[in-house]
C-alpha cells in the first residue's frame, strides 16, 4: 500500500506559551518515531497552505478575518482560557487545513491508498465561528467538505477516537445527513458533550462514550458494537479519522487506559470497512496526544496499520 505523510515545519513554530500541553515537541516526537526503518517507504509530502475556497466551506470569511486580526505581532494572544496565538500561529493553522485538503485530493484521485496528516494545531473542537480547546479551524470538517465539493463524494464518514469529544465537528454536521460523525471518547469529561442521545437531525451522529478508567477491551467493544455497524450501513465514499492519542494510558489530559495496540487494532478495523465500502480510501488527521512517549508509540502503530503492515 502507498501511504502519504503530510507535515510542515510551521507546526514547530506555533506556540501557546510555556507549559502548554499542545506544544511543538509533539511534532518532534512524531518525526523521530517515523524516522525508523519501518517507515522508509512512507511518502513524505509538505503540507500546502489551504486555499480560501476550502476554508470558507466550513468557516465564514468574517471568522477567518477575525483570526487574522487576533494574531499578535509579538508574545501571545489568548482567544480563550487554553487557545492561544503567537505571531507564527496562522501559518501553522493554514498548513494544517491545507494538509488535510491535499491528502483528500491524493486519496480521492487514487494517487495513494491512505494518508496521515501530522500537523498542528488540531481542529476537532473548533466550531463554525469559534476557536476552542487548542483548535482554530476544523481540519477534518474542511477535509470532508472538500471531498464533497471537489471530488463528488456523496457520503463521508468521520471517526474520532480522541479522548475528548469532537464537539465542533458534531455541531458542524449535526443537520447534514451526508456526513456521519462517530466518536469514541471519555465522558463525563471536557467539553461536556457527546452523550449517546446526541444523534443529529438525520441520525448520522454516533456517540460511544466511555467512563474514566476504561481500557482497551471496553474501547474495542464500543467500536465493534456501536460504531462499525453504523459505518457499514452508511456506506461512505471516504473515511476520515480524527486521530487523537490522548486516550493512551500515559496521557496526562485523559482518563482512559488505551495502549498503542488498541489504536492499531482500531485503525485496521476502520481500514477493513474502507476496503469493503470505499476502495480503501482513508485519511487520518492528528488531533490530541500529550505524553510524548505515548504519542510517538501510538502514532507509529497507527501509521504502520495505515501502511498495511
Amino acid at each position: 500500500m502507498k501511504t502519504l505523510l503530510f507535515t510542515h515545519a510551521s507546526g514547530l513554530a506555533h506556540e501557546m506559551g510555556p507549559g502548554h500541553p499542545e506544544r511543538p515537541d509533539r511534532l518532534r516526537a512524531i518525526e523521530t518515531a517515523l524516522e525508523a526503518e519501518a517507515f522508509q517507504f512512507l511518502t513524505r509530502v509538505e503540507a500546502p497552505r489551504a486555499a480560501a475556497e476550502a476554508l470558507i466551506r466550513v468557516h465564514p470569511e468574517s471568522y477567518l478575518a477575525a483570526l487574522e486580526e487576533a494574531q499578535p505581532r509579538e508574545a501571545y494572544a489568548a482567544l480563550d482560557s487554553d487557545t492561544v496565538m503567537c505571531p507564527k500561529t496562522l501559518e501553522a493553522v493554514w498548513r494544517s487545513a491545507g494538509g488535510a485538503v491535499a491528502a483528500v485530493d491524493e486519496i480521492m484521485r487514487g494517487e495513494a491508498d491512505t494518508a496521515f496528516v501530522a500537523t498542528r494545531p488540531p481542529g476537532h473542537h473548533a466550531g463554525v465561528r469559534n476557536p476552542m480547546g487548542f483548535c482554530f479551524v476544523n481540519n477534518v470538517a474542511i477535509a470532508a467538505r472538500h471531498a464533497q465539493a471537489a471530488h463528488g463524494a456523496e457520503r463521508v464518514a468521520i471517526v474520532d477516537f480522541d479522548v475528548h469529544h469532537g464537539n465542533g465537528t458534531q455541531d458542524i454536521f449535526w443537520a447534514d445527513g451526508s456526513v456521519m460523525f462517530c466518536s469514541l471518547h471519555q465522558a463525563p469529561f471536557y467539553p461536556g458533550t457527546g452523550g449517546p442521545s446526541e444523534t443529529g437531525e438525520h441520525g448520522t451522529i454516533v456517540n460511544a462514550p466511555l467512563r474514566a478508567g476504561a481500557a482497551g477491551d471496553a474501547f474495542q467493544e464500543a467500536l465493534a458494537d456501536r460504531v462499525l455497524p453504523r459505518l457499514r450501513d452508511f456506506g461512505p465514499d471516504l473515511i476520515l479519522i480524527s486521530a487523537g492519542f490522548d486516550a493512551h494510558e500515559r496521557d496526562p489530559l485523559g482518563g482512559l487506559r488505551l495502549n498503542e495496540a488498541d489504536f492499531s487494532e482500531a485503525t485496521k478495523r476502520l481500514m477493513d470497512i474502507a476496503d469493503r465500502k470505499c476502495g480503501g480510501r482513508v485519511v487520518s488527521l492528528l488531533e490530541g496526544g500529550y505524553d510524548l512517549e505515548g504519542l510517538s508509540r501510538s502514532v507509529a502503530a497507527h501509521v504502520k496499520a495505515l501502511m498495511g503492515a
